[in-house]
């Protein structure tokens, strides 16, 4: 399968400088390097073809290569921050013949060395995702057994609701108003009876009242005679209180 190279990252200045060896443990230093004069400018790439990763540095106008630097893993000894500064590194280049030289580059802007480390970080971060994604291709997994083994029980403590919303616990249920408690007395068998309606007299009754004779009726006339002249009286000394109901409200 053909693979293609992969642009990364492309900055259109970068500064080249002869650096002198390293005479401690400490590390590079920008400040021992004559950094207004550098050696070379021209644009700086970094590709990706595959699993290699490479930092070139080409002319501006022609393209033409000035210098690589393969990358093996980053952080590492193919391209190292100086000691004193956030926009210099030192870049160990290689020719076709294998041989290597250290040289140091620079940015003007900080952003531009930032956006070199975070596409360095991102490179070899996607390279090792791959790389575990096809190991566990290739190692089987283990499948988890989740069978019995011979003799093994399980206990399920299982919560059983009955129609009513009380729940089975299989312990007979405590009957209520018992003792010490406020029972309440059921209904008397047969319901409530309501009593019967008072039976009608034989006087009150108007079925039951006896026709009167004609001698009674003269007797009684004589009677409702008295009470009409009665009530006649008594219609007359009620009529003054007819004038109050105009004006007495009850």
């Amino acid at each position: 399968m053909e693979t293609y190279e992969s642009v990364l990252l492309v900055k259109s200045e970068v500064f080249v400088f002869k650096i002198p060896p390293r005479a401690t443990n400490r590390g590079y230093r920008a400040a021992d390097w004559n950094l207004a004069e550098p050696e070379w400018t021209g644009r700086m790439k970094l590709v990706s073809k595959g699993n290699d990763c490479t930092i070139k540095l080409e002319d501006k106008n022609t393209g033409e290569l000035f210098a690589k630097c393969p990358i093996e893993q980053y952080p590492g000894m193919a391209i190292e921050a100086v000691a004193d500064s956030s926009r210099y590194f030192v870049l160990r280049i290689q020719d076709d013949n294998g041989r290597s030289a250290f040289i140091g580059i620079g940015f003007t802007d900080r952003s531009d060395s930032f956006d070199l480390n975070v596409a360095l970080q991102d490179h070899f971060k996607r390279l090792q995702s791959d790389q575990q994604i096809e190991k566990e291709k290739d190692t089987p997994k283990q499948q988890l057994d989740l069978s019995f083994k011979e003799g093994e029980t399980i206990k399920i403590n299982m919560k059983i609701t009955k129609k009513d919303g009380s729940e089975a616990t299989g312990r007979p249920k405590p009957k209520a108003g018992g003792a010490g408690g406020l029972g309440i007395l059921p209904p008397p068998p047969g319901g409530v009876k309501v009593p019967p309606p008072p039976k009608l007299t034989p006087t009150s009754s108007p079925s039951h009242q006896k026709a009167p004779s004609s001698s009674d009726s003269a007797a009684q006339g004589e009677n409702w005679g008295e009470f009409a002249s009665a009530n006649e009286q008594s219609g007359n000394a009620a009529s003054p209180s007819s004038n109050q109901s105009s004006w007495v409200q009850f």
